[in-house]
């Protein structure tokens, strides 16, 4: 239903009774109206998806790309690649962003694991640190260069731009949630534990690697694409999870849902509050997304307060 008022929604106005015999109409359709569709699904999806994959590997529920530096990760990459690579192909960019963006998730992992926080709500602000760590050298790189403008418009994700032709490599990010639905039961007994996902023949630092590989990959395809969404990877996992509890292979078809739902009616209302011009995707899912993770650390709060 929120995919067909899509296509109904924006700068030009549609007559469905003329559609099929007005050639203009056709194409803003099939150009521009599809295309953004079919990307804010599966943008929604495949970061909903990898936030639900990060939270269950670290086994906390405040752990998302958005609050463990795997954005900014990729940003920086981005950056690196536009300075260094910049007549390199779309794919060759979007390989160092998943680079950087892997390695940044990596690192983040490896901190978490070495230091064993005691608070499960110390874990996303060290992310958030690190991210701001990303963040600075992506900046910094980007002035030196001359590029600050366009650095903030990646850590924002707008779809304004998106034609025929500009959103064909989000579907590389739609089939690394495939993948994961492929590995869901390797993927849930990994999130219980080394110990007993070794215990029933499970590879658990193959699995970690991969389901860490996929995150990192379609936060990367993302961030080159139509830039970041923060916190979708956080409020869909915990919705759904909440619900349908934590089996991968019952959880990921809902959150894949629920996260092209939330972006498709986030995109909507950015296209009616000021029409016809647009604010941006990610404004109105950060603005949400903060809400209900201050909602989570609040209750988080006072669960441990009462015990």
């Amino acid at each position: 239903m929120l995919g067909g008022v899509s296509l109904l929604v924006g700068a030009a106005t549609l007559d469905l009774s003329t559609l099929w015999s007005d050639p203009a109409q056709l194409q803003v359709v099939t150009v521009s109206r599809i295309p953004r569709t079919l990307a804010l699904i599966l943008t929604g999806a495949a970061m909903a998806v990898a936030g639900l994959i990060m939270q269950h590997l670290t086994r906390n529920r405040f752990v998302s790309p958005s609050t463990a530096g795997t954005i900014e990760a990729a940003g920086l990459g981005l950056v690196v690649a536009l300075l260094f690579f910049a007549s390199a192909p779309v794919l060759a960019k979007i390989g160092v962003a998943t680079v950087f963006a892997l390695a940044g998730t990596a690192l983040f992992v490896g901190l978490i694991q070495r230091l064993r926080l005691p608070d499960p709500m110390m874990v996303p602000l060290l992310g958030i640190m690190l991210g701001a760590i990303f963040g600075a050298l992506a900046e910094l790189l980007a002035y030196r260069a001359n590029l600050t403008q366009a650095i903030s418009v990646w850590m924002n994700g707008d779809f304004s731009g998106v034609l025929q032709g500009r959103y064909e490599t989000l579907w590389l990010a739609g089939a690394a949630a495939v993948l994961a639905y492929a590995f869901a039961r390797q993927l849930t007994a990994a999130g219980m534990g080394e110990a007993f996902a070794t215990s029933i023949g499970v590879p658990y630092r193959l699995i970690l690697g991969a389901g860490l590989a996929i995150t990192a990959f379609t936060t990367a395809v993302v961030v080159t694409t139509v830039g970041a969404i923060p916190f979708l990877g956080l409020i869909v996992p915990n919705v759904v999870t909440l619900i349908a509890g934590d089996n991968l292979r019952r959880t990921l078809p809902a959150t894949a849902l629920g996260g092209a739902a939330l972006v498709l009616a986030c995109d909507i209302v950015g296209r009616l509050i000021i029409h016809p011009y647009e604010v941006p995707v990610g404004t109105i899912v950060g603005v949400l997304g903060a809400g209900a993770f201050l909602v989570l650390v609040l209750r988080k709060g006072n669960r441990y307060a009462s015990a």
